[in-house]
């Protein structure tokens, strides 16, 4: 059964790595997106703001911004292909084979996730060329693919959500655009919180994106922190079960 299983989502991966393929300009620019992330804001904001944040230097106080939102970005586009097969009838076709049903999703959860994680080591490879060091080493990054793994799977979770409950992707693309840069304001990613208005840190404190920059940026800048790993640990591994839940009672439905 469980072989059967793995069978199934290596097709899947295979059917989703095919067409990134095919399309050389999305493939390119999936994997140049997050290095235009770092050298952009990094690079034209470091002088501007140096000695201001934590560390004294905006390119490593950027790092984990520049990961934490690609994963995101990535997460959060990756039910859209989803959608396209419900509106084009291709997953009607899809259903009426023999596969299990949950593998044409965990298919292409677990080729997200993938992408995401591969474009987060492009993040950690620019950043060190850069200059960036990280002051965890070698184990540091390797925590910090976990991070990205965590919040990976929770954006995706809720992108997939929404290619079941959604009617077309008009709407997933309007949801997106309304999200995006609200999320990205409303965090730590481009100030520390003790620069930000009261408010503004009150709510950023409540984003879990803050959470990771925080959890990451700790171990680029300053180091090991067990307080703040397991807060963060914590909380997106709660909110991963959360949406696991709710996909799961989403998808028996639509699966049905």
């Amino acid at each position: 059964m469980m072989h059967t299983f793995l069978l199934e989502n290596r097709a899947m991966w295979m059917r989703w790595y095919a067409r990134m393929r095919r399309d050389l300009f999305s493939l390119v620019a999936t994997l140049l997106q997050p290095v235009l992330w770092l050298v952009l804001f990094g690079s034209s904001l470091q002088n501007m703001v140096r000695g201001t944040v934590p560390g004294g230097d905006y390119l490593s106080f950027m790092t984990a911004a520049a990961f934490v939102m690609t994963v995101f970005n990535g997460g959060l586009n990756g039910g859209l292909e989803l959608m396209f097969d419900r509106e084009s009838g291709f997953f009607d076709r899809l259903l009426a084979t023999p596969m299990h049903r949950v593998s044409f999703v965990t298919g292409r959860f677990s080729f997200v996730l993938a992408v995401t994680v591969a474009q987060g080591l492009l993040i950690i490879a620019t950043a060190y060329i850069l200059g960036v060091r990280y002051a965890t080493g070698l184990a540091g990054i390797a925590l910090t693919l976990v991070v990205g793994g965590l919040l990976g799977a929770a954006v995706t979770t809720v992108s997939i959500i929404l290619a079941f409950v959604l009617r077309h992707h008009g709407q997933f693309f309007s949801i997106i655009a309304i999200v995006s840069l609200p999320v990205l304001f409303l965090s730590s990613a481009l100030a520390p919180l003790d620069a930000m208005p009261g408010w503004l840190a009150a709510v950023a404190r409540l984003n879990p994106l803050t959470h990771a920059i925080e959890a990451i940026r700790t171990l680029v800048i300053v180091g090991w922190d067990a307080g703040v790993l397991l807060q963060m640990g914590g909380l997106l591994a709660g909110v991963d079960a959360l949406l696991l839940w709710l996909a799961a009672r989403v998808l028996r439905r639509r699966l049905a």
